[in-house]
């Protein structure tokens, strides 16, 4: 899956290192991936994240239709290091390799603020360890204007693997 149909994606470099991204279509319009790429770049990223392999700053500026923009920017060392390895591994040129990293930084941001998400992961020692639902749904749900996954669209996809309202009360013995 080569993805370049998609989006025309122009890179470019600045002399302090810094990578932009001029993407020619809305992040929304980015494909899906499948699973098995989403996988291996969430191994990818974790391996340099443990390798302390930091990347570069990166930007991202998304034209829409009417020409206005949608402009990201990434200065996080692990949000850096973590695109420089999906960049060496799927190519973030592509829409295909761009559409792959995005969807593990909307994963991670969906994870970090949606609290119903708690029971598909497990932090550890190693770093995350995801229910294959979630990363199921990261391959395949759309991203909104933002980069992001919307909440409701994304927990449908991955209801039947949560627990069961006042599943956790009842196990307390709060509700007996």
């Amino acid at each position: 899956m080569d993805g370049d149909a998609h989006a025309l994606i122009r890179v470019a470099v600045a002399e302090n290192g810094t990578v932009t991204y001029l993407v020619e279509s809305p992040p929304e319009s980015l494909p899906p991936v499948r699973l098995r790429d989403l996988v291996a770049a969430w191994e990818a990223a974790r391996a340099a994240a443990h390798a302390a392999a930091w990347g570069s700053a990166r930007l991202f500026r998304f034209r829409r239709a009417d020409g206005s923009l949608t402009e990201l920017a990434l200065a996080d060392a692990d949000a850096c290091c973590w695109a420089g390895a999906v960049d060496l591994t799927a190519g973030m040129h592509t829409s295909h390799g761009l559409s792959l990293f995005l969807r593990l930084l909307a994963l991670v941001d969906l994870l970090a603020r949606e609290r119903w998400a708690a029971p598909l992961f497990r932090l550890t020692g190693g770093g995350a360890e995801l229910d294959p639902a979630l990363l199921r749904a990261a391959a395949t749900a759309p991203l909104n204007r933002d980069a992001r996954f919307d909440d409701p669209p994304f927990r449908a996809l991955v209801a039947a693997r949560l627990p069961a309202p006042g599943a956790a009360l009842l196990a307390s013995g709060a509700c007996a």
